[in-house]
């Protein structure tokens, strides 16, 4: 990404208003049903009772994960009451800024419109964002604000004024430790901004003397000394204080700690959960899909209803053929967006291959499936400008009638009996 290319592309190729068009579509259908079902289902049975406990002040429950997504399931039920829409509202908000976002991200990176395009359709129809937009789990918050902080990074690498570039940076920043705050997944690629931001100034050809240079890639105006302020300390202070609640409870696990001690004690909680749970998966079975997660199978709300949690089995599979293909062109085509996407991609599921947490399960995937499917998107981007150009409209439109057809399941729609299930089993670990 440099300031050359920013000046190269008209203003009038942005696809803004049809990723808001997008947008729009996505968050009246995760609003549809959003009250179903009407009591709490799969881990809302964890995170709303403390967020519960976070209005009234009394307790601190679930320590094990950062407060920053049960603050916002508690800002819904203050908002909305305890109940459903209360619960979920902020799910399906976060989930919506997560489509966008992510389009956004795209666009300052690509700088290509059949690429954001794509990227919107594909995220949409993917199975795990919907999914996640209508549950009060804190992972829909991790994913969106990372995603923003990924298109505000972007965006301060493509601006042309000095000022927007670095507000933009230090939002990036913001939003990031937002994005750790709300579940530790984020973690792991959270350095990755930083190393983004050093190894694209060193490429600028900034020498060591050259250290407080401004007029240099990939953010003019903001030199290799400030930019640790907003990519670094920032985030950690934004991450810290969100704390803040867990420690005006009297007597509660945080009692007598400090941050750091505070945090010993979660990393013990996370790892001490070893006992076998029948959906519990691997990383491999999260790349190729064949390891799924029933949040709800029962009658409830008169009716039989499920949400199942899987990929979108068309797209899961090519997405991965688009990741060789972004390795590829990173490498040998010297592709700037095609490298970011791809290095997420590797780095978010290369942390689960090595991550000491015994017991995972497949909805560790949903961030790397963000970066997957921007991978495809751009895939499908380079096959249109050739004489494949079909593919790239006959996997969207696959995309999309593969979520129609499996829609009933994700969205706990009434099914027609207790063995209706079996219409979408095509394998034998989505059981």
């Amino acid at each position: 990404m440099t300031r050359a290319h920013a000046t190269r592309v008209p203003a009038s190729d942005d696809p803004l208003l049809a990723c808001l068009g997008l947008t729009l579509g996505f968050f009246l259908l995760c609003l549809w049903r959003l009250w179903l079902p009407s009591g709490p289902y799969f881990d809302e049975i964890h995170y709303l009772p403390a967020a519960r406990e976070l209005l009234t002040g009394f307790d601190y429950r679930n320590p094990e994960h950062p407060p920053l997504g049960k603050e916002i399931i508690a800002a819904g039920i203050w908002l909305l009451g305890d109940n459903p829409w209360g619960w979920r509202i902020f799910s399906a908000l976060a989930g919506t800024l997560a489509l966008f976002a992510g389009m956004r991200a795209l666009w300052h990176a690509s700088h290509g419109r059949d690429a954001t395009l794509a990227y919107g359709v594909l995220l949409a129809t993917g199975f795990l964002l919907f999914v996640h937009a209508q549950i009060a789990m804190l992972d829909v918050f991790m994913a969106a604000f990372f995603l923003t902080a990924l298109w505000l990074f972007a965006s301060a690498c493509r601006q042309r004024r000095e000022t927007r570039a670095r507000l933009d940076l230090i939002a990036s920043g913001i939003a990031l430790g937002l994005s750790m705050a709300a579940k530790w997944n984020a973690v792991p690629l959270a350095p990755l901004l930083g190393l983004f931001f050093l190894a694209m100034r060193i490429h600028a050809g900034t020498s060591r003397e050259r250290f407080a240079d401004l007029d240099a890639s990939p953010v003019r105006g903001v030199s290799l000394v400030e930019a640790p302020l907003w990519l670094g300390v920032l985030p950690l202070a934004v991450y810290s204080a969100t704390f803040w609640p867990a420690f005006q409870v009297e007597n509660g696990p945080f009692a007598g700690m400090d941050l750091l001690g505070a945090h010993l004690h979660m990393l013990e909680l996370q790892e001490s959960v070893k006992e076998a749970h029948p959906y519990q998966s691997t990383w491999d079975q999260w790349v190729l899909n064949t390891r799924a997660i029933w949040y709800l199978y029962e009658v409830t709300d008169g009716a039989q209803r499920g949400v199942m949690l899987i990929g979108n089995p068309l797209t899961m599979l090519l997405g991965l053929i688009g990741v060789a293909w972004c390795a590829f062109a990173a490498l040998f085509r010297r592709r700037a967006d095609a490298g970011f996407a791809v290095t997420f991609y590797a780095a978010s599921v290369g942390f689960w291959v090595v991550a000491a947490k015994p017991i995972q399960f497949y909805y560790h995937y949903f961030l790397p499936s963000c970066f997957l499917l921007a991978c495809l998107a751009l895939l499908l981007a380079r096959l249109r400008a050739t004489v494949f150009g079909w593919v790239y409209w006959a996997v969207l439109a696959g995309s999309v009638g593969v979520f129609v057809y499996f829609y009933p399941i994700l969205s706990a729609a009434e099914l027609s009996g207790e063995q209706a299930f079996n219409q979408w089993m095509w394998l034998a670990g989505w059981r």
